[in-house]
This record gives structure tokens, sequence and C-alpha cells, in this order.
């Protein structure tokens, strides 16, 4: 009997699926090899199924456009990117198109944390820093300290948001401002407006200073007041966007991303970047992605009921959460994050490592199917006990 190439694939050389293209985040398996664990698993007792919502995963993958077109690329896999059909200039031509920029606008990652690691050595040196938040997330300030630059960082407010104030005053001589936006792991959000002026004002007085704005949760962001800053890094010099197709596009196995700036801001990072750094596989898919809008916000609106019912039932136990614009959650548990994540996973459900400085009070809950969050939250109420909070946190009602 012969068998199409589609059910070879599925049936005896991998479970092709959205799960298997999702992948896990390099985020989350670079910390937990650092601390020595993987991810809480190897506390989930055998036989017991684990719920993974550590690594702020789209847990349902990509849509059937971006599976097809992977297996399309199949028989050019032993071609180079830039030899294949579609060809990664071919990607690039297609970012162009949906912002309607130049190609000279957008450099590609092997995923963003390419291009954020590239940025620190692009844009910092030993006299010139990097600027971030604390916690946000860890991929630049851990290149800076590879690197043996200098580092500040600035503890988010008493409402979990980038402190602006207080990265603008840092931010003076700086290299390199990494703004977080959404912010991972406290997953709150800066309005379009307040961007806006805090580029302008380090604009102002530190004119050679580089902006990163970080948007990888772009896509799950519901406050009205939020917009992209791509048109703000297209009209401003020393000011660019990262993107990623890791989160709401659900292809964090496949590691592609993007910059989008002006053209002298963008040359810095195109000369560091690794040659053929997206495979003929992520072209084709990254492509097929960007025409599939209504995945994007069927994913959306996904995100958006599991994490309100979520939030309604950690707020029934007394847990308070910062303003979640993500697809993840960073909640006061009252209790150290590895004692809260260690009675999880003896149960089955995988959290979030530790984010110092809040490693004694909060951990980070990536949002599942409304299935995996329903088991979890049954698992949650079991591993709390009363907390009672002076953080300044805000719980979201749902």
């Amino acid at each position: 009997m012969s068998v199409s190439r589609r059910g070879f694939l599925q049936g005896r050389v991998l479970p092709f699926s959205g799960a298997f293209i999702a992948a896990r985040g390099m985020e989350a398996y670079q910390a937990d090899a650092a601390q020595g664990r993987g991810g809480g698993r190897s506390l989930v007792p055998p036989g017991v199924k684990e719920i993974r919502i550590s690594s702020n995963e789209n847990p349902l993958g990509p849509g059937h456009a971006v599976l097809d077109a992977i297996l399309g690329r199949f028989p050019e896999a032993n071609r180079y990117p830039f030899n294949s059909t579609p060809s990664d200039t071919a990607l690039t031509a297609a970012i162009a198109a949906k912002f309607k920029i130049k190609p000279e606008n957008i450099v590609l990652g092997g995923g963003s944390q390419e291009l954020l690691k590239n940025a620190v050595r692009a844009f910092t040196s030993p006299a010139r820093g990097l600027v971030t938040g604390s916690p946000s997330f860890e991929n630049c300030p851990g290149t800076a300290k590879k690197l043996g630059r200098p580092i500040a960082e600035i503890k988010v407010d008493s409402a979990f948001r980038l402190d602006l104030d207080a990265m603008i005053a840092a931010a003076k001589g700086a290299g390199l401002v990494f703004f977080n936006n959404p912010n991972n792991p406290t997953a709150t959000v800066h309005g379009a407006r307040s961007v806006a002026d805090f580029v302008a004002r380090i604009r102002q007085s530190s004119p050679e200073t580089v902006i990163l704005i970080d948007e990888a949760y772009h896509d799950y962001v519901t406050d009205p007041s939020y917009r992209s800053a791509v048109p703000l890094a297209l009209e401003t010099p020393n000011v660019f966007v990262t993107r990623t197709f890791s989160k709401a596009y659900g292809m964090a196995g496949m590691r592609v991303g993007y910059a989008i700036g002006r053209a002298e801001t963008m040359k810095p990072l195109e000369k560091l970047k690794m040659p053929f750094n997206i495979s003929v596989f992520g072209v084709a898919a990254a492509i097929a992605a960007l025409n599939d809008q209504k995945h994007i916000d069927a994913e959306r609106d996904r995100n958006t009921r599991v994490r309100a019912f979520t939030l309604k039932a950690l707020g029934e136990v007394g847990c308070k959460t910062a303003d979640s614009q993500g697809n993840f959650l960073f909640v006061d548990v009252g209790r150290p994050a590895k004692e809260f994540r260690d009675a999880c996973a003896k149960q089955g459900v995988v959290i979030g490592r530790d984010f110092p400085p809040f490693e004694k009070t909060h951990v980070r809950i990536s949002i599942g199917t409304m299935e995996e969050m329903e088991k979890a939250v049954a698992v949650f109420k079991g591993a709390l006990r009363p907390v009672s909070t002076s953080t300044g946190a805000q719980t979201e009602e749902a």
C-alpha cells in the first residue's frame, strides 16, 4: 500500500503536530540547565501526565498552513536557505510587505535571541554598558555579563512595570537600553504614549544610546493604550524593535525572529548575523504564518479567555498578580517559588523558574489550554496557603 509524504511523516518519522513545532522555549531550557534541573520535570512522578506551563509557549502550536508549508519543504532539505524556494530573502520580503517597509529595515534572526545577543555585542562596550529592567528577559544581561560589559539593572516599580524614570536616568552614556514590552516575567505593558516619551527623553539626554524594544508578546496584548513601537523605530535613529515567531505563532522550536528599524540602525546587526541563520523549514513556516492572521486572532482570543479564568481562580484563593498582557502571569503565592514549584511538579504541573529579586514570593505561570489550566488551578489551590502581600501589585478582575 502506498503511503503519502504527509502520512509517512505523521505516522512513522515523528508525531508531526503543532506541539512538536512549538517545542520548548530556549529561555527556560538555558535557565533550567543553569539551575541543574529540568524545569521541575525531575520531580514529576513516573506515569503522571505532565502539564508544562513553564516556558510561555503557545500550547496549540502553529496553524495548519504552517504545518503544510513545512511538509512541503522536505524535498529541499538538502538546500541552503538562499538556494531553496522560498529563499530567506523571500521571508525578508514578506515581512517588508506586512509592515510596508524596505528590506534594508529588517534583519532576520534565529529567534529573537540571536538579535538580542548581537545587539549587546554591537552597541555596548567596556565604557558604554547595558540598561535593563529587573526582573526582565535575561538574554541581554546574560550576554553583557559574559562580555564583561557594565550593567544597570533597574528594579520594576510597585505595579511590576518597568520603571521608566529610573531607566531614563541610568541610560545617560549607556550603549544599549533593553525595553521589554510586554515585560517578561511580570507580563506588564507600557502604553504607546509612555513608550514614545521614554524614547524621546533618552534621545534628548543620551542621543548615542541605542534603544531595543522587544515585542515578543505583542500579539497577546489587550490593553487599548498599547501600540507597537515599529513606526516609532522607523522614524527615530538608534531605536529598533524585535519580534519572534516563538509565542503567538506557536513556532518556538523553529527559531525565527526579526528586527525592524532604520537602515543605519540595522547595519551593525546585519554584520553580526550568523550566515544561513533561518532554516529552509523556518523560512517556509514563517511566510505561511505571516499570511494566517486568522490563526493569530484566534490564539489571542483563546489566551484572553483562559487568562481571565486563571486570574479569577487565583484571586479566589487570595493570590495577587501583576496586570497580565501576555500569555503568562506573575503571581504572588506568598512563599518561595521553589517550594511552590516543587509542590506543583509532584502533581505533574511544571511552572516557571525563579525570578530574582522576587523569588521568595512570586512565580511565573504560563497560560496553557483551558483543560490544562482547569487541572493546574486545582493543583495550585492544594499547594497554596493563605497569602497576604504588601507588594502593591493589583489583582486583575476576570
